[in-house]
């Protein structure tokens, strides 16, 4: 029969295993329970969100996918309108220098890990801005659309399909029982046979390009057009090989400075005339820039005028009107003339008869 001593010390030996599973019990809970690294260095953040779709204390904490904390806390805090739910994260320090702070910083999102999954808090750093976070910042809430969301808004399509199939019914009861264009289309024999018409006319075209009738069959089966569509293209050719070694007239053009030289000073001289006229100098820059030059220039052209009408006014003509209209004065003028031109001719004949000079003396 053992000793009162071996059963005290079998009894410490059952207690001491007692609390040491309890305390790896209790340790693995812990762990269980989201607590990431149980002896590393950790800080606190918030965010908040108008709803925690599920979110549970000890959730993870997952940035990009990679689990860097967990959800210590979730409590509602009096006097937010918008995000009263406040949800306190517990982050490895080690991940800090990829986590920003501010409005540009690090975004929080409770997500669901699949369609029926355990939500978690994602944070997302792409492209975020501003200085690294410390102990107790705010990260802001970019929430995700939760389930019931994503059920609400299915729900919403399928109405929104279920009446457009709808739709579609009344549509086709319309084209199979109604008149109208679609329904001709389909059912009318008249415009099939219609159609019918058309593609054999246009089989008939086809069977005559390729049998070489008409001006596209002649150009696809006639060698001789195709010969003189070859030697069009070579005169062109030639006439561009021409130009571009400077014959001809395009290419004197094309190639010749002297030509671009001239070209160039009479484009010179056509600017500063323009220049000249601008600036009211010439005969032309006077009419286009002097105001007294042309007024003078419009009163001459007035008086003209004005000389003009009297010439042509017959009922009280003057001195140059009669010498135009009236027809004696014309006869007289060329009487005299024949009368001189007589003259003249008869003192070549005999100038002595015309030109002789006699002096009498006393």
């Amino acid at each position: 029969m053992p000793s009162q001593q071996q059963l005290r010390w079998s009894q410490i030996k059952v207690g001491v295993t007692v609390i040491v599973a309890a305390i790896t019990l209790a340790v693995l809970i812990f762990l269980l329970s989201g607590e990431v690294g149980v002896f590393t260095s950790k800080i606190t953040l918030y965010t908040y969100v108008d709803n925690t779709e599920g979110l549970k204390i000890g959730a993870p904490v997952a940035l990009q996918g990679l689990t860097i904390g967990n959800v210590k806390d979730i409590l509602v805090v009096p006097g937010r309108e918008f995000d009263p739910v406040q949800v306190t994260m517990r982050i490895n320090t080690k991940y800090l220098f990829l986590l920003r702070s501010g409005k540009e910083g690090t975004k929080a999102t409770i997500e669901t890990a699949g369609v029926l999954g355990e939500s978690f808090v994602d944070l997302d750093s792409k492209g975020a801005k501003g200085p690294q976070v410390k102990d107790g910042d705010t990260l802001e809430n970019k929430n995700a659309p939760g389930l019931q969301d994503v059920v609400r808004s299915s729900q919403t399509t399928l109405e929104n399909l279920n009446v457009l199939v709808n739709r579609l019914d009344r549509i086709v009861a319309q084209v199979e029982n109604g008149p109208g264009t679609l329904n001709g289309v389909i059912y009318d024999p008249t415009l099939y046979k219609r159609a019918n018409a058309i593609l054999g006319e246009v089989q008939t075209l086809v069977n005559d390009v390729n049998g070489g009738k008409g001006t596209i069959g002649e150009l696809l089966k006639d060698n001789t057009m195709a010969r003189k569509l070859n030697a069009t293209l070579d005169k062109i050719n030639g006439i561009i090989d021409d130009a571009n070694a400077g014959k001809g007239n395009l290419g004197l053009l094309l190639k010749d400075r002297t030509l671009y030289d001239n070209a160039n000073g009479v484009v010179a001289k056509g600017n500063k005339l323009m220049d000249d006229i601008n600036n009211g100098k010439g005969l032309i820059g006077k009419l286009a820039k002097d105001e007294v030059f042309a007024k003078k220039l419009d009163d001459t052209i007035d008086q003209l005028s004005k000389i003009a009408a009297k010439l042509n006014d017959t009922s009280k003509p003057g001195s140059l009107g009669l010498l135009i209209y009236n027809p004696s004065v014309y006869n007289n003028t060329d009487q005299l003339l024949i009368e001189t031109r007589n003259l003249m001719k008869a003192i070549r004949e005999n100038p002595k008869k015309y030109l002789t000079i006699h002096f009498k003396i006393f």
